[in-house]
């Protein structure tokens, strides 16, 4: 994807080891280059993974039965009953069969919305070890794959009994967490030091994203096709961010089939130019004793907290108490989620 006059740029760095500036330029201009596209390709995987995380919060207003939406008492009170309401009605009832209720309590739902964590609490500590010895490639598409899969089967999983869909959400939150932990280290071997954040920024951008679009939609989806669509939809995005994810990814940019000389020269000396431990390890006694890890530990576990809990019961409080539909709860939940997380990032 570079260009030629980059190649030739980067033909002329010198023996030492140290960028002509002119060069450093030539070499980082714009976003057509490889590094660059992997990183979208990232955050379309990033914005797979917080759509299917999130997808479950919106759909169960509508799952349970004393959450689901009332019906046409609620919204006729708020507009006069026309001919695209009366056809609207028609239409939910016309899907109304194809989207069973669940008479699970309040607690049955806290278990089953939280469940998502108990596998993705501890799984980030292995991951992360293994990513850093064996690569994100299978990793991050292995993943991905897995909880695409799983999210088509969360309507079956509900059908099935409660204990199953457990399950299969703390198995869809250990896939999840290979993908959220493992990705950090592609930029290991891809990112030139100048342009890590860069990169790693538009990578993660696809959480804010995902989150915001799932929010926005994902009422207007159940309340028009029904609730198992919105696992449908966005389990099949995932696979297809998959099937893109393995041929298009390599974990450094030597192997990298489509690359072009250039870039790869540019990456490979920026890279060289940092210090580096002479073997890879994990320091764990060091980890143990470091005050400003335990900082950012706990720091990040007060903030997906909050976060977490934000997003999973504000479409059923909106549903239950406020008496809004599933509509009005998606739009609001949108912009409350953009609002809530541009503040703690």
């Amino acid at each position: 994807m570079s260009t030629r006059a980059e190649a030739e740029a980067m033909g002329h760095i010198s023996s030492d080891g140290n960028f002509n500036m002119a060069q450093a330029q030539t070499s980082r201009k714009g976003f057509c280059s490889v590094r660059h596209g992997l990183a979208l390709i990232a955050h379309l995987c990033n914005f797979s993974i917080f759509t299917q995380q999130m997808n479950l919060s919106i759909a169960i207003p509508a799952m349970v039965n004393n959450t689901a939406l009332a019906g046409p008492s609620n919204t006729s009170t708020e507009r006069p009953p026309t001919a695209p309401q009366d056809s609207w009605s028609e239409t939910l009832k016309e899907f109304k069969p194809m989207a069973p209720t669940y008479d699970w309590s309040p607690d049955m739902q806290g278990i089953i919305l939280s469940s998502l964590n108990y596998g993705s609490f501890l799984a980030p500590i292995p991951i992360g070890y293994m990513s850093g010895i064996y690569g994100a490639k299978y990793l991050v598409g292995v993943g991905l794959f897995l909880s695409s899969v799983l999210t088509f089967f969360i309507p079956l999983a509900a059908d099935a009994g409660v204990a199953f869909l457990v399950v299969i959400r703390i198995v869809q939150g250990i896939a999840q967490g290979m993908v959220l932990t493992s990705q950090y280290t592609i930029w290991v071997k891809w990112a030139p030091p100048l342009e890590k954040s860069q990169l790693i920024n538009i990578a993660i951008s696809g959480q804010l994203l995902g989150s915001f679009i799932i929010f926005l939609i994902g009422g207007f989806l159940c309340q028009t096709i029904g609730w198992p669509y919105i696992f449908y939809i966005f389990g099949g995005i995932g696979c297809a961010c998959s099937f893109l994810w393995f041929p298009l990814f390599y974990d450094d940019p030597i192997n990298h089939p489509f690359i072009s000389t250039g870039e790869k020269e540019y990456i490979m000396r920026s890279l060289a130019q940092q210090d580096s431990s002479p073997a890879w390890s994990l320091p764990i006694k060091a980890m143990v004793r470091s005050l400003p890890l335990w900082a950012i530990l706990i720091f990040h576990f007060t903030e997906f907290w909050s976060l977490f809990i934000f997003m999973d019961y504000t479409p059923t409080y909106f549903s239950t108490v406020l008496q809004a539909n599933l509509r009005d709860v998606s739009t609001e939940k949108a912009h409350s989620v953009l609002l809530f997380k541009c503040f703690v990032t």
